[in-house]
């Protein structure tokens, strides 16, 4: 069995290699909406809620703390700032008044689409590059880096649907 915990200087080396290139892939499928968002005095997280509320409408403050892994208190400052531009719209549930439900308002929509549709054509065009079967390769590795850390709310809140059957059943 391999030794995980200290690789040879070799196999270091290539993960290091992978390291680098994961480093250098994100900053490059994030510079731009990133720039967008500083043009607005917003952040990364700010991107994030807009992502995940718009792919869940009626979502609840709390599944959302579970889908980002944060906590309320880091959530609070920037959902208040989204609220109060406009983005996102906050209601009680018609069932449980306590629940609060999110949604993006039009300008919400807008800057979500704006943002993210710039990282959806960079992934597009890589994916065309590549093929299927490396775009499928790529999904399970990032599944798979994603479970290491939280097996449980990766699977609940998957937002992509599995580009194949062998994807459904890893």
């Amino acid at each position: 069995m391999t030794d995980l915990i200290t690789p040879s200087p070799e196999r270091e080396a290539e993960l290091n290699r992978a390291l680098e290139a994961l480093f250098h892939a994100f900053n490059a499928v994030v510079a731009r909406p990133d720039a967008m968002l500083a043009e607005q005095g917003l952040s990364r997280v700010h991107h994030r809620i807009l992502y995940f509320v718009g792919r869940n409408p009626g979502l609840s403050v709390n599944d959302l703390l579970t889908i980002l892994n944060v906590t309320k208190q880091s959530l609070n400052g920037p959902m208040r700032q989204l609220t109060e531009l406009g983005h996102v719209r906050a209601e009680a549930d018609a069932r449980d008044r306590r629940v609060k439900r999110l949604s993006l308002t039009e300008a919400g929509q807008a800057l979500e689409a704006s943002l993210s549709g710039d990282q959806r054509a960079r992934f597009e065009r890589v994916f065309a590059q590549v093929g299927l079967e490396d775009e499928q390769a790529w999904r399970r590795v990032m599944a798979r880096l994603a479970d290491l850390e939280n097996q449980d709310v990766t699977r609940k809140h998957q937002t992509l649907p599995p580009t194949s059957e062998a994807d459904r059943h890893p």
